[in-house]
């Protein structure tokens, strides 16, 4: 019997998957679960799918927020809504892609940093000064981080894994999947959880 396994597609300018994210290591070690991180680029799903943020109706981001912090005090997790939301993640989400093809080990590290930067500090992350701070004090090299997110290969990587998050329907972050099953929302952790019992 193969081991189950749940793709984890997110993008860090989702508050919604930052709470996701605290969450899904634990249920994948409750389950035996191996979880595959799948970074994408959000706006470019939007895009492909005609959706759009919540926040940009404002009686659902409103709701939104409240709904967020909800959820943060039930898993009991540090969440601050960043004030300069929305941010341009490009960097950020080249950022994780590079790591994970080149330095895979340091992803968890990465993605503490940034997430805590976005969703619990919070910076302002559309700020290149502000994003390489984040990186230093997290032991990354801010110069070859912006090298390594230039690169073609990383490049290609992150529109091929949006690119195959749209064929799969994804629409939103986070979206998870456990083989051919849909889940969108960091409200359907229990559905995840579930499926991999």
């Amino acid at each position: 019997m193969s081991t189950p396994s749940v793709d984890f597609y997110f993008d860090v300018g989702s508050p919604a998957a930052y709470l996701a994210y605290t969450q899904l290591p634990h249920v994948c070690a409750d389950t035996g679960a191996t979880l595959v991180w799948k970074p994408m680029l959000l706006g470019g799903v939007f895009q492909a799918t005609g959706n759009r943020s919540p926040a940009e109706v404002a009686a659902k981001g409103r709701y939104m927020n409240a709904d967020l912090a909800r959820y943060a005090q039930r898993y009991g997790v540090p969440f601050v809504h960043n004030p300069h939301f929305p941010i341009n993640t490009l960097l950020l989400m080249r950022g994780a892609t590079g790591v994970q093809l080149r330095e895979p080990d340091r992803l968890g590290a990465y993605l503490a940093a940034v997430f805590d930067a976005m969703w619990v500090e919070p910076r302002n992350m559309n700020d290149a000064a502000t994003v390489g701070a984040v990186l230093i004090e997290a032991g990354f090299d801010a110069k070859a981080m912006l090298a390594l997110a230039a690169e073609q290969e990383v490049k290609d990587r992150l529109k091929a894994v949006t690119q195959e998050a749209i064929d799969r329907g994804v629409f939103g972050a986070p979206t998870m999947f456990v083989g051919d099953t849909l889940y969108w929302g960091q409200d359907r952790l229990d559905f995840v959880r579930e499926a991999l019992s």
